[in-house]
């Protein structure tokens, strides 16, 4: 049986994880509530646990519900097409605790605010994930163009997101998904029965691999499962539990827009200025405490920007749309690709023809310009 983290106090490594989850879902939900390209919206959060920590710190469910409200009721309010959730439990004892949670959650929030009826719809289940997810009903939804979906999976471990079920995520459509997996457990027992049935170990150079690079190296061995013809978008955050050293976890992004990845950048590269992946300098590129961690040297930034300017200049990158894709498959915001525009415009390095906007946000409406080397 799993820990019931909920029994105890969320550690520091827990409330980041929660954090992170919520400014995600955060960014991602009043995109799709306003857009009319979705008819509904369903939020599912496949490993709930039971709401709560001891001293009634938010989990998940929780977390979600009070995002989709938003500051002073904004989004609720407001709301004109169908907003659904569900929250799956598989443990029975904590199933119960949860649906208590979530009442109490519902009724204080109609009793503070006088509004008679939560207008959101949730149902609270009690089955294995793999039953769940597998379930016609949820399959069809995940399915559906029409519906806009985010889900959650805060998998305890690593073993209920294997190939065929990231095979599937990738694969449903206006669907945004973010996942939690136990990266040390994984390397520490890449040779165990119980690890390679779910994780291709031999994939992944671990040898070569420093400890702090776990969680990047297993977000790469998930990155290599997407057809290379197929454009999506997978980014990743490493947590350090301070209370554990050397024990390194975190989440795995999904998406197939721009916009879902250029959202989830702008979160992580908030909560890591210097690499927009990790609590802990993941590079190694300063001493903690000292002159460069104060200065923000930027040495991922320096690469990839170096990348962009090579691949201006070798004719790879030749218009923005490309160029800004590029800076976020490598883990950047697309403005990282519009600042090394500007610098070679400045030094008369290239030129731009077409929309003469640096618009570096939303690109899936930017206009667009071509890149001409001079």
């Amino acid at each position: 049986m799993a820990k019931n983290i909920n029994k105890t106090v969320f550690y520091e490594a827990t409330k980041l994880k929660l954090n992170l989850f919520g400014e995600c879902f955060e960014e991602w939900f009043p995109v799709f509530l306003h857009s009319t390209w979705f008819k509904k919206l369903y939020i599912f959060d496949f490993f709930a646990g039971s709401g709560k920590d001891l001293n009634n710190n938010s989990g998940s469910p929780l977390v979600l519900l009070e995002k989709a409200k938003g500051t002073n009721r904004k989004y609720c309010i407001n709301a004109k097409k169908e907003i659904k959730f569900l929250f799956n439990e598989g443990e029975e004892n904590k199933c119960k605790e949860l649906k208590q949670n979530i009442l109490q959650y519902i009724k204080k929030c109609n009793e503070e605010n006088d509004c008679g009826e939560c207008i959101y719809q949730y149902r609270v289940e009690n089955y294995n994930f793999q039953e769940i997810f597998s379930n016609t009903s949820i399959t069809n939804i995940f399915n559906n163009t029409e519906y806009g979906k985010f889900i959650l999976l805060d998998q305890y471990g690593f073993s209920q997101i294997d190939e065929q079920i990231f095979k599937q995520l990738i694969s449903y459509p206006k669907t945004d998904f973010i996942f939690f997996i136990s990266s040390s457990f994984i390397s520490r027992f890449r040779e165990h029965p119980n690890t390679t049935k779910y994780i291709d170990t031999s994939k992944i150079k671990f040898d070569e691999i420093r400890p702090n690079e776990i969680h990047r190296a297993v977000a790469n061995y998930f990155r290599d499962l997407i057809p290379a013809e197929k454009e999506y978008y997978l980014h990743h955050y490493s947590i350090r539990k301070e209370e554990k050293k050397g024990n390194y976890y975190g989440l795995i992004f999904g998406t197939s827009h721009t916009l879902g990845m250029e959202k989830f950048l702008k979160v992580c590269w908030k909560h890591d200025p210097l690499s927009g992946e990790a609590n802990y300098n993941i590079d190694n590129n300063y001493e903690e405490g000292s002159l460069f961690e104060i200065l923000g040297e930027n040495v991922k930034k320096d690469t990839v920007s170096n990348e962009i300017k090579n691949k201006i200049f070798s004719g790879e990158i030749t218009d923005n749309i490309t160029g800004m894709k590029f800076a976020m498959y490598h883990g950047c915001e697309p403005n990282l690709f519009t600042e090394v525009v500007k610098k070679l415009e400045s030094t008369n390095k290239i030129v731009r023809i077409g929309d003469k906007n640096y618009s570096s946000t939303n690109i899936h409406n930017v206009k667009t310009y071509i890149i001409k080397v001079l």
